[in-house]
């Protein structure tokens, strides 16, 4: 659309979201000479215009400067603001989080297009600028790579045009407004438009210029677009060049276009082309042979500089590009890379820093890919709108497989409080909202067209179904027949099935995707979102990961998601914290919904990673007691830049350690023998552990990271029997009093009581070690997936048991060697339910614990088995030989590992954004509690391991703190040694319980039993 003067009234038009914008067009770069081109420096034909501007901020259009534009408007006094950056980030309007429902729910009665009046924040900004030398006889242009979601532009105080969508550039021409000295930019941003209700995604409602805003000039003869398709021929072993190209400029016409491709080393294969413009477009075809093929394991880029010759024969401008040979196709309904099929190891990515919201930067983004590499994971969904431009180039050079996902995401028109519910959905079938919607496809594919990394185009998120979509799809299929189409919604909308090349589905429990796979459908299926890591989550992510081998339409996820979206803030007091929706006084809120990473907001990544990393790797290590097995499962790669690293530890203390080389082709496997001479070794409880770590430093790791380990964990017999130690033990005795038992051997001083029920002293060498008394606990703290499943609701009289215990009776034996005592518990739950926690005061001065449960039928699961009591927070050390290192649960330890692990007990408890249970390690063999001098006691597992939680808060305090900054002053470090904990889940976190072999019936009997020992 043109137009010479700015209309308010385009907000609120669904046929008016641009104006004068150029075509979008490929986003390839371009120099005046090939060494330029070569460096791949800062453009010279580029000015930037990030920085601060002036700037003005109304709640409402009607509280505007509305003139600001003028020429002679004074912006004195006006504030400054930071370009790239949100408005509500810098000290402006309301921060909201809301997921599904749209922001002004509950506030204005809206249909669409209808926008709220009374709430729709406006920016002004003003930028002054000269032109550079050299530029006053140049066309000149201005690119606003991505401003929230709608702005109106003037140059001198005359219109220059007006855009949406939040997520692509727009661009405009300022030449006819140009002026000699000094140049007047404004900027008029409104945070509602037509456009708010496409983007409607799960985030932090922003508004504001946050991408870069930049001048630009071209040459006399410019490539304006740039369109590069490579393909292979049946064996994928020769690869053909497509070049499209579309020049501009005064000197366009007669001139000459020459293309040279080199490797990645910098050598020159072939100089082609040297065809003349016509009609402003060229076409190459060029056939190269044998090719080094790109794909996320070996994404080997070739450079190809494209050169412009004036009629004159001078070089005007080169233009520099990477390629990628590979070909993505469906073959037998299933996806395939370079003739192999594909199976994504992904996750879902929103740009996000916890100071800077989506205006991230280029060190963030380089922070995730390498992240994102290093755990294994090897594509990456762009949820849900068109990301920066460099995000797409360090996907092509590290190598990540992208579903570009264009910006639409209408949820709150289509799903109500969880139902479906599409009676005035958008866009549906509403051909007024056709334009609106095909120009953000348009917008991504004319830029982003030339990435070998983008396997698929995403017709958007969470918009129910429709024709506008299919024809989105069609579209799709239709500019770029070189990828497939991706669209979740067509579940919710069966009548335009073939708007997506795959089933695809979010949250869909193992076994109704089986059912899908075992029906003989059409195409195959991805997990375009699933395994919901909010909190502490990720549990039973391998029942997803099995089915790759199990199913060859099964193609694999991408985990939601891969970094928290929490903001910095102060409590009352001054100290920052990382928060959620609704502590900004946001409402409607969708509250701690906007935390789900597998990495914290402040990019340190969760304990959850240990899991990903683990099921998501490509080569597979078995070692036994002879050697490993090892399993390339990876397509195109071997393992020639790994190393083989193999150790034997026993009781977790290294006895052997060495390195093999180790070649196994992709999709290979290799059985290698290794030195463990494991019948000779003596007795005990050993682990094999495998590793192939990296030979050299690559774009993404370190020299010796780790990039696939296996183990395996055995038992050596011993034909000797240990010889009972006289020294260690003593005399047992007793004193029992009226109200107490006290037991006393050697250093060991133990009272028991009568009155509680319970031991409620132990010292060990004159130390105390019992500062609150054990007691029977069947709570933990409840997990984000846990208030899904209302566990409160529903398990909640475990909380009540776990407070009240009552001891009902108490009785002790007395042996030489020990002395026993028993106490039975009756809890509130029911009257059938009986608890016997045992203690054994035995002659070596340990201390065995055994707890045995009872149950009845009619009860709830149970969240937990264990025994908790509190000792000195002067113990705030803590080692185990036990399952980690990280934090690991019955339904996630597949990625944790036997061996001694330590931390600070501080450091044990996840700073999820709501406090909830973490920290728990499983297959605990012991773990020592020492201060920091060392001195302490050790808990050691007896008849089989154990979980334990060592934390500086109860279950209690936790359930009870929504914040980090609401949980107590620490007085205590809190013990809790478990028979068993229920799995934390991660299906979903709105309902989907934990997997059944992963909960705890509480109709049986449990047991177990530990050790408590002087160090």
């Amino acid at each position: 659309m043109k137009a010479t003067q700015a209309d308010i009234n385009w907000l609120g038009n669904v046929s008016v979201f641009e104006v004068n914008r150029l075509n979008a067009y490929s986003d390839h770069r371009y120099y005046n000479t090939m060494e330029e081109a070569q460096a791949a420096g800062t453009m010279k034909m580029r000015y930037d215009l990030n920085g601060t501007w002036k700037f003005n901020y109304a709640i409402r259009p009607d509280c505007r400067p509305e003139l600001f534009y003028q020429s002679d408007y004074s912006s004195e006094g006006w504030d400054d603001i930071e370009v790239p950056g949100h408005i509500q980030l810098q000290g402006y309007g309301q921060i909201q989080y809301v997921n599904t429902q749209y922001p002004w729910d509950g506030l204005n009665e809206l249909r669409p297009p209808a926008l709220p009046q009374d709430k729709n924040a406006v920016g002004s900004y003003i930028r002054t600028f000269h032109l550079p030398s050299g530029w006053q006889n140049n066309p000149v242009f201005i690119s606003f790579q991505g401003v929230e979601s709608a702005f109106y532009v003037w140059l001198n105080g005359q219109f220059v045009g007006y855009g949406e969508d939040s997520f692509t550039p727009s661009d405009f021409d300022l030449t006819p407004f140009l002026q000699d000295g000094e140049n007047k930019l404004a900027v008029e941003v409104y945070q509602r438009s037509t456009g708010s209700w496409l983007e409607d995604q799960d985030f932090w409602r922003f508004s504001g210029i946050f991408r870069d805003v930049y001048l630009y000039t071209v040459p006399a003869a410019h490539i304006r677009d740039l369109r590069v398709v490579t393909d292979l021929d049946p064996s994928y072993t020769n690869g053909t060049l497509n070049l499209d190209l579309k020049l501009e400029g005064k000197a366009a016409a007669g001139a000459r276009v020459e293309a040279e491709l080199r490797d990645a080393e910098g050598n020159a294969l072939r100089t082609f082309g040297g065809v003349e413009v016509t009609n402003g477009l060229v076409s190459l075809r060029e056939e190269f042979g044998k090719v080094n093929l790109w794909s996320a394991e070996i994404p080997y880029l070739y450079r190809l500089y494209i050169r412009v010759y004036d009629a004159a024969g001078q070089l005007v401008e080169v233009v520099p590009q990477s390629v990628g040979f590979r070909k993505f196709e469906m073959i037998d309904k299933v996806m395939h890379i370079n003739g192999k099929r594909i199976v994504f190891k992904g996750v879902n990515r929103h740009e996000f820093n916890p100071r800077r919201g989506r205006a991230i930067t280029k060190e963030d983004m380089l922070w995730d890919v390498r992240t994102i590499k290093q755990n294994n994971m090897n594509a990456v969904r762009t949820s849900h709108y068109p990301n920066q431009s460099l995000w797409y180039e360090l996907c092509d050079e590290y190598g990540l497989y992208v579903i570009d996902e264009m910006n639409l995401e209408t949820h709150g028109s289509w799903q109500k409080l969880g139902a479906v519910e599409p009676s005035w959905v958008i866009p549906g079938d509403k051909p007024e909202w056709h334009d609106i919607v095909m120009d953000r496809a348009v917008s991504m594919v004319e830029r982003d067209k030339n990435h070998p990394s983008i396997l698929i185009w995403s017709c958007g998120n969470e918009s129910h179904g429709g024709e506008v979509i299919y024809k989105v799809s069609q579209y799709f299929k239709s500019a770029d027949p070189t990828r497939l189409v991706h669209y979740e919604g067509v579940f919710h909308d069966r009548r335009f099935d073939e708007t997506s090349d795959m089933e695809s589905r979010m949250y869909a429990k193992p076994a109704d995707i089986e059912e899908f796979l075992n029906a003989n459908p059409t195409k195959p299926y991805i997990s375009c979102e699933y395994m919901h890591a909010m909190g502490n989550s990720i549990g039973g992510m391998h029942k997803y990961t099995e089915l790759e081998d199990k199913y060859p339409m099964y193609q694999g996820g991408f985990i939601w998601d891969y970094i928290d979206q929490s903001i910095y803030k102060k409590d009352r007091y001054g100290k920052e914290y990382l928060a959620y929706g609704g502590d900004f006084g946001d409402r409607p809120s969708d509250y701690s919904f906007c935390g789900n990473g597998i990495v914290h907001a402040d990019r340190k990544v969760t304990a959850k990673m240990q899991e990903v990393k683990f099921l998501y790797q490509n080569i597979k290590l078995f070692p036994d007691r002879e050697g490993v097995k090892i399993v390339n499962g990876n397509l195109f790669a071997d393992t020639s830049a790994l190393e083989l690293v193999y150790s034997l530890e026993r009781e977790g203390h290294e006895v052997l350690r060495g390195t093999l080389e180790v070649n196994v082709p992709a999709q290979s496997e290799k059985t290698v023998s290794l030195p463990l001479d494991a019948d000779t070794l003596a007795g005990g409880e050993y682990a094999a552990n495998a590793a192939f770590v990296l030979k050299e430093a690559t774009l993404w790791a370190d020299k010796g990271d780790e990039v696939a380990f296996g183990q395996f964990i055995f038992t050596q017999d011993s034909a000797a029997t240990a010889a009972e130690d006289l020294n260690l033990t003593n005399d047992i005795q007793v004193v029992e009093g009226d109200v107490n038992i006290g037991v006393r051997v050697g250093q060991t001083h133990v009272l028991f009581s009568k009155a509680f029920g319970t031991l409620v002293s132990l010292k060990l060498s004159g130390r105390e070690t019992i500062a609150q008394p054990p007691a029977p606990l069947f709570w933990r703290a409840t997990t984000d997936n846990d208030k899904g499943t209302a566990m409160g609701f529903e398990l909640g009289a475990w909380y009540a048991a776990s407070l009240l215990p009552r001891c009902a009776e108490w009785k002790a034996e007395q042996k030489p060697d020990q002395y026993r005592i028993e106490f039975t518990y009756k809890l509130n739950i029911s009257a059938d339910v009986q608890v016997k926690v045992t203690y054994t005061v035995r002659a070596d001065g340990s201390v065995h614990v055994h707890n045995a449960y009872k149950g009845t039928a009619g009860l709830p699961d149970l969240p937990i088995h264990a025994l908790s009591f509190k000792t000195s927070p002067e113990y705030g050390n803590v080692e185990w030989l036990a399952m980690g290192p990280e934090e690991n649960y019955a339904d996630r330890a597949f990625g944790a590992r036997l061996g001694i692990h330590g931390s600070k007990v501080a450091d044990t408890v996840a700073p999820y954004l709501v406090p909830q249970e973490s920290g728990n390690r499983t297959g605990v063999r012991w773990a020592k509690l020492t201060d920091d001098a060392g001195r302490g006691f050790k808990i050691e597992a007896s008849a089989a391991p154990v979980e334990l939680n060592v934390s500086p808060y109860t279950a209690f305090e936790l359930e009870n703190a929504q914040h980090v900054y609401e949980l107590p002053p620490v007085h205590y470090t809190v013990v809790t040694v478990a028979g068993k904990q229920m799995g934390v889940g991660g299906d979903d976190s709105w309902g989907a319980p934990v997997h059944p072999e992963y909960r705890i019936a509480s109709d049986g009997e449990l047991e177990f039993e530990f050790v408590i020992r002087s160090l």
